[in-house]
């Protein structure tokens, strides 16, 4: 059912816009005893969940411009959540290593992020989830 402040014919990009927002300030909200910004919890979250990446790995993940990304990685590096490490066969490069205490902070947004999408998406259809990743990849793909 569609509220009645989002209109059926409003434009899906400025839909999808405004669902952004709600969910980083929800997200914010439930992780506000970390003190982080939603770009640094993207960031944290998306290098928790593998091995150690480059930067251009993830800005790929994340979706933020490297330069963009050198400021949060700075902020997470400065609260021990995260190292970087030198490029073992790309000597211009470094590797983001997440921390034990990067570990600890991106479990907790990982569970955070869980919660919150169980409890907003927990009544919708699996086609509806199915459908709303293929738009959603449709659309980075187009923006990349």
């Amino acid at each position: 059912m569609i509220s009645e402040s989002v209109s059926s014919s409003q434009p899906p990009i400025l839909l999808l816009q405004r669902a952004t927002h709600a969910t980083l300030h929800a997200l914010s909200a439930a992780v506000a005893d970390l003190g982080m910004t939603p770009s640094e919890i993207n960031a944290l979250a998306n290098l928790a969940d593998g091995p150690p990446r480059s930067l251009a790995e993830l800005s790929a993940a994340t979706g933020t411009r490297a330069t963009t990304l050198t400021g949060v990685l700075d902020r997470l590096e400065r609260r021990g959540h995260l190292i970087r490490r030198s490029h073992p066969t790309d000597r211009r490069a470094v590797l983001l290593e997440v921390t034990p205490t990067g570990a600890d902070a991106a479990a907790e947004v990982r569970k955070a992020i869980a919660e919150l999408e169980g409890r907003l998406l927990g009544d919708l259809p699996a086609e509806a989830i199915a459908g709303f990743r293929a738009v959603a990849s449709a659309l980075t793909e187009v923006a990349v």
